[in-house]
C-alpha cells in the first residue's frame, strides 16, 4: 500500500512539472536583435481578422496610408495557409525616439471607400501588425484593477456609435494610433531589445488652421509644439462620402523588466489553471472507473483460464464465461470490407504519429508562438513523412486477412483520406476565393500541396506498403472454421448501431473540457500554448478509446457475436460525432458568425476536423481490441 502510494506520489509530481514546464518554456524560435539608441524599427502590418466573419483580407484591400513602394514579406506554408499577408507599412520608428502627434497621411473618402470602412467596421475587423516578430495588442484592464491585463490582438477598424441626442448610428474610424513599444535594456552594452507593442486606438476628427501643407502641416488638435496630445476620443472622425480623414501616431517607449526570453509570456498568460485541472481530474476519474472494469474482466477470464478455472468454478459461473470461448473458431475470421478497414487503420496510424511527434515538439519548446505558422507547417510535414507507417499497418493488417495485392492497399491509404479532405477543402476555397479574402490558398501554395502529398506522402506509403507486404503474415492465436457460426438474437443494448453510440460519449467526455479552449483559440483568434495540459489530455483520450473498447468488445464476444473488427473501429471512432454536435453547439452559443460563406466555412473545417478525428480514436479503439482479443484466445486452451 505505501508503495502504490509513494509511485501515485511520484507520477503527480512528474505530471505538474511536465504542466508547469509546458506551460511557461518554450524557445523564442527567433535570433535576439540589439538595437541602439536611433536604430530604425522595422513596423510591418498584416491581415485583417474579424472573428465575426472568419474571412482575413490584406491590409491594403481599405484605403489606408501607404508606403512609397509596398513590399512583401516571405511567408512559410502555415501563415500562407492562415491567410498572413505580411506587408511593409508607412509607419517610422527610432529606437528611445518618442513622437507625438506624427501625422501619416491625408485621404478624402469617396462613397466606395467610406463603403468599404463601414462594411469592415460592420464586420468588427482588426488591423494586425508586427514590430520585431511581436504582435500588436490592445491592452484591456481587467475589472478588479489588480490582476495583469489581458491582451487582443490587433486594434479595431472602427467602431459604431451615436451623437448624443440622435439616434442614427454613425460610423467612426481609429485614426489616431498611440503606440507603446516596451524594451530591455542591456546595462553592459547600452543596446536594448523589445518585449512588448501595445497600442491605444482612438478616433479623432482632426482640425488645422487655413489651408492643408503636405510640406508642413500643423494640427490644432494634436500639435506635438503645443504638447497638445490626444487622450480621447471625444470629437470622434466619422466615415461618410467626402470626408476628410487625417491619420496621426504617436510612439512611446517604455523600460521594461521583462527580460527578451519571457516577452511572449504576457501574451501566453492564462488565467483558467482551475478549469483544465478540473478537465484533468474529470478525465482521470473515467479513466478508473474503466480500468477497474478492464482489470476486472482480466482477472476473470485470463487468471482463471490459466489456473484450470474448470476445477474452481460454480456450474453456474461457468454458464456465465462461456460466451467468448465458444466463437474462438470465428473471432478472427476477416470482417467484410476488410480493405477499407487496412486502409482506415493505415490512415489513423498515420495520424497518431503525427500528433505525438507534434506534441513532443510542442512540450520541448520548438514551436515557438514566435514562428508564425510553425505549427501548421510542422502538422503539414509530419503527415507527409508518417506515410511510410500508415503503408506498413494497412499492409500488415491486409496480409493478416490473407491479401495479396499490397500495391492496391497502398494506392487506397495514400489517397483516400487526403482525397476526401482536399475536396472539402478546394470548394471552401472557391467560396474564399469568391469573397476576395486573403485566406484563399494561391495556386502557388496549392501545387506545393499537391507535390507535397503526391511527390512524397504517396511514394513513402508505397515504401513502407512494401515493407510490410514482406515481413511474414501475423499468425492468428486459434484456427478459424470453415463454416461460419450463427449468430444467436442479441439483447436490445447489445445492438451495433446502440453500443457503437454509448461508446463516443466517455472518450468526448475526456476531452470536451480542452476541445473548448481549442475552438476558442482557433475561432475568436486568442492565443493557445498549453500543450503540457493538451498532452495530458491526449494520453488520457488514448487510454479511454483503448479502455471503454476492450469493455464493449467483451461484451459483444460474451453474447457470442463475433463481429468486432469494424465494430471496435466504430464504437471509440463515434467521438467524432459527438465532437462535431459540439462544434455545432458551440457555433450557434459562442460565435456571431452571421454570413453564409462564414458559415459553410466553419462547418466545412469542423467536418474536417471530426473526419480526422475519427480516424485517430478508431485505430486506437482497433489496435486496443486487436491486442486484448488475440490475449484472451492465445491464453486459453481450445479442446
Amino acid at each position: 500500500m505505501a508503495r502504490s502510494r509513494s509511485l501515485l506520489l511520484t507520477i503527480c509530481t512528474i505530471l505538474a512539472i511536465l504542466i508547469h514546464g509546458a506551460h511557461s518554456f518554450y524557445l523564442p524560435g527567433v535570433a535576439p536583435q540589439d538595437f541602439f539608441n536611433g536604430a530604425e524599427l522595422t513596423v510591418k502590418v498584416n491581415k485583417l481578422t474579424s472573428i465575426k466573419t472568419q474571412l482575413p483580407y490584406s491590409y491594403y484591400t481599405l484605403p489606408f496610408c501607404t508606403p512609397s513602394k509596398i513590399v512583401d514579406s516571405a511567408e512559410n506554408l502555415g501563415e500562407v495557409l492562415r491567410g498572413d499577408r505580411i506587408e511593409n507599412s508607412p509607419y517610422t520608428f527610432k529606437m528611445g525616439d518618442a513622437k507625438m502627434c506624427n501625422i501619416l497621411c491625408r485621404k478624402t473618402l469617396d462613397a466606395k471607400t467610406a463603403k468599404a470602412f463601414k462594411e469592415k467596421i460592420d464586420d468588427e475587423y482588426r488591423v494586425n501588425m508586427i514590430l520585431d516578430n511581436l504582435p500588436l495588442v490592445v491592452p484591456i484592464q481587467r475589472p478588479d484593477q489588480e490582476s495583469l491585463p489581458v491582451y487582443q490582438l490587433g486594434y479595431h477598424v472602427g467602431l459604431k456609435g451615436q451623437y448624443s441626442g440622435s439616434k442614427e448610428e454613425k460610423y467612426f474610424i481609429h485614426n489616431h494610433l498611440s503606440f507603446i513599444v516596451k524594451y530591455h535594456k542591456d546595462t553592459q552594452s547600452d543596446s536594448a531589445r523589445i518585449v512588448g507593442f501595445e497600442v491605444k486606438p482612438f478616433s479623432v476628427k482632426h482640425a488645422y488652421e487655413g489651408k492643408w501643407s503636405d510640406e508642413n502641416p500643423r494640427l490644432t488638435t494634436c500639435d506635438p509644439h503645443t504638447r497638445h496630445t490626444v487622450v480621447n476620443s471625444n470629437t470622434p472622425q466619422e466615415v461618410e462620402d467626402k470626408a476628410e480623414i487625417i491619420f496621426t501616431y504617436d510612439v512611446e517607449f517604455q523600460d521594461s523588466d521583462v527580460k527578451w526570453a519571457s516577452r511572449w509570456d504576457a501574451y501566453l498568460l492564462m488565467t483558467d489553471d482551475q478549469i483544465h485541472w478540473f478537465s484533468i481530474v474529470n478525465s482521470l476519474m473515467i479513466v478508473l472507473f474503466l480500468s477497474g472494469m478492464v482489470a476486472m474482466i482480466m482477472l476473470r477470464t485470463l487468471y482463471r483460464d490459466i489456473s484450470k478455472y474448470n476445477e474452481l468454478e460454480t456450474q453456474e459461473e461457468a454458464q456465465e464465461e462461456t460466451g467468448w470461448k465458444l466463437v474462438h473458431g470465428d473471432v478472427f475470421r476477416p470482417p467484410s470490407n476488410s480493405d477499407l478497414l487496412c486502409v482506415y487503420v493505415g490512415t489513423g496510424v498515420q495520424f497518431f504519429g503525427m500528433i505525438l511527434v507534434t506534441m513532443i515538439f510542442a512540450i520541448l519548446g520548438f514551436l515557438s508562438p514566435s514562428n508564425r505558422g510553425g505549427l501548421m507547417t510542422a502538422m503539414l510535414l509530419l503527415w507527409v513523412f508518417m506515410g511510410i507507417f500508415a503503408g506498413y499497418a494497412s499492409s500488415r493488417l491486409y496480409k493478416m486477412f490473407k491479401g495479396s495485392e499490397w500495391k492496391k492497399i497502398a494506392l487506397r491509404t495514400a489517397v483516400m483520406f487526403p482525397g476526401i479532405v482536399s475536396a472539402i477543402f478546394f470548394v471552401l476555397n472557391a467560396l474564399i476565393w469568391g469573397q476576395k479574402s486573403s485566406g484563399a490558398v494561391p495556386f502557388g501554395t496549392m501545387f506545393a500541396l499537391v507535390f507535397l502529398w503526391f511527390g512524397i506522402s504517396v511514394p513513402l506509403v508505397f515504401v513502407g506498403s512494401y515493407i510490410g507486404s514482406k515481413k511474414p503474415a501475423i499468425e492468428d492465436p486459434v484456427k478459424t472454421n470453415k463454416i461460419p457460426r450463427q449468430i444467436p438474437e442479441q439483447a436490445w443494448y447489445m445492438n451495433p448501431a446502440f453500443s457503437i453510440l454509448i461508446g463516443g460519449i466517455l472518450p468526448f467526455g475526456a476531452v470536451f473540457i480542452e476541445l473548448f479552449f481549442i475552438l476558442t483559440s482557433i475561432w475568436l483568434n486568442q492565443f493557445y500554448y498549453i500543450f503540457g495540459f493538451l498532452f495530458l489530455v491526449f494520453a488520457i483520450l488514448i487510454v479511454t478509446c483503448a479502455e471503454i473498447t476492450i469493455v464493449l468488445c467483451y461484451f459483444q464476444l460474451c453474447s457470442e457475436d463475433y463481429l468486432w473488427w469494424w465494430r471496435s473501429y466504430l464504437t471509440s471512432g463515434s467521438s467524432a460525432l459527438y465532437l462535431f454536435l459540439y462544434a455545432t453547439f458551440y457555433f450557434f452559443t459562442k460565435l456571431e458568425i452571421t454570413k453564409l460563406v462564414s458559415g459553410a466555412l466553419y462547418f466545412g473545417y469542423m467536418l474536417i476536423a471530426s473526419y480526422a478525428f475519427f480516424v485517430l480514436t478508431g485505430t486506437i479503439g482497433f489496435y486496443a481490441c486487436f491486442w486484448f482479443t488475440r490475449l484472451i484466445y492465445s491464453s486459453v486452451k481450445i479442446d
